[in-house]
């Protein structure tokens, strides 16, 4: 079994880290992590590690056995990042101050990084990330404008972005991000020489302003407004029936126009999908005592493979980071609250419009077994798991996603 290395080389580990050092500021806080009997406390004083013992605030704490899959190079679904854990691990658990957690899970988050690297034997410094390094962003040749989307009776200026000629490919943006999550694969020749991408970001994400007067936090998103977003741009930009393509809750909102609107679209491939969530909404990421630019990043952090590069997988925390006040918040009212279609995905018609649904081995939000059951409802839908994927697969590794698109686009024509 692979274990955390002994407490002082872990704590003077903490001290050298470049990233900890970064946050150094006027804060404190002590914490405890646990494997098993073994327990390490780690004190924080004015944003510095500090010697001596303290009292935690809180203990992370799990068996030898379940650390012992997080410490693997590549860890196993579920075990691979402390959200994941959280959620679908029975014997993994946070005891004590469950504000002071959400405060400073970055910190926590850091420091197990940190003992991962020396347990698996390597060399200081830690890398500011663990994940895969050497693949470099992709940057795409864009085309980009806005269009005026009038729904519910309120007009937005939407921002899109465009590359590539053919078929059009409406591309759909997760919870709290924005269209950038769609470079990797516009800078895909192998996509765009017979598709055009067409990405856009939803009123009060990226580019797209909220509309004047707003309230700062106001905003919340529902399937009617989400339905009409998305008709009212395809309309406004031009869109001649494109093939629809979303993940998260962009991958939900697919299976809604495929009930809704078939004969608008030529396909619809929807990633990260199924037909009800639970347990995603967190008052943590609209709180007025957590930061959101901080708490937002780890709350879906995990939600990529441990396997994507780890210059997508930054990239993703930074546009999340990047979200307005409760902007992240607001999606998951739409993605884990008021979206639900358990009485209608049965009656999807898929002679109406081909449909797809892709799901990722490590999305640990919408499982592989939750998109299944999903589409075992559906008939005549063509379902695939996608190996070494998670919960954003056209943002965390495009060129990997690229290789289970490319079938699918090329059946769709």
């Amino acid at each position: 079994m692979t274990a955390f290395p002994d407490s002082a080389a872990w704590i003077s580990a903490c001290a050298d880290d470049a990233s900890l050092a970064a946050w150094t500021g006027d804060w404190s806080v002590c914490f405890a992590i646990a494997a098993g009997e073994q327990r390490f406390v780690f004190r924080f004083e004015g944003g510095r590690i500090a010697s001596g013992t303290g009292t935690p605030a809180f203990t992370v704490r799990a068996p030898a056995s379940v650390w012992d899959k997080f410490l693997q190079p590549v860890p196993p679904r579920h075990h691979h990042g402390l959200f994941a854990m959280h959620y679908r691990v029975p014997d993994f658990g946070i005891d004590g101050e469950t504000l002071a957690f959400m405060q400073y899970v970055h910190v926590v988050r850091r420091v197990l990084e940190i003992g991962k690297w020396l347990a698996l034997g390597h060399a200081l410094p830690v890398p500011v990330t663990l994940a895969p390094q050497g693949e470099r962003r992709a940057t795409p040749s864009v085309r980009a404008g806005y269009v005026p989307v009038t729904a519910q009776g309120q007009t937005y200026q939407v921002y899109y972005e465009a590359a590539g000629t053919g078929r059009d490919v409406l591309c759909m943006h997760t919870a709290g991000s924005d269209c950038r999550q769609f470079h990797g694969l516009m800078a895909d020749p192998r996509i765009v020489e017979g598709h055009r991408l067409v990405a856009f970001d939803l009123p009060w994400h990226g580019k797209s302003m909220p509309p004047e007067g707003a309230i700062p936090g106001s905003w919340r998103l529902n399937t009617e407004l989400y339905v009409a977003l998305i008709m009212g741009f395809a309309a406004a930009a031009g869109l001649d029936k494109p093939i629809a393509l979303g993940a998260s809750m962009s991958g939900e909102i697919c299976l809604e126009l495929a009930y809704r609107h078939p004969e608008a679209f030529t396909g619809i491939i929807a990633c990260e999908a199924c037909e009800k969530i639970e347990r995603r909404q967190t008052s943590w990421a609209a709180h007025p005592v957590v930061n959101q630019s901080l708490f937002v990043p780890e709350w879906i952090r995990a939600l990529s493979a441990p396997q994507s590069p780890s210059a997508y997988q930054e990239a993703i925390a930074w546009h999340y980071a990047q979200g307005g006040p409760a902007v992240f918040f607001g999606d998951i009212a739409f993605y884990s609250g008021d979206w639900d279609m358990r009485d209608r995905v049965g009656r999807i018609d898929t002679n109406r419009v081909p449909l797809f649904m892709l799901t990722g081995e490590y999305d640990y939000s919408c499982t592989v077994e939750m998109s299944e059951a999903t589409a075992a409802k559906i008939p005549g839908v063509r379902f695939r798991p996608m190996a070494g994927i998670g919960h954003f697969p056209f943002a965390e590794n495009p060129r990997l996603f690229a290789e289970y698109l490319l079938p699918v686009l090329g059946a769709l024509g």
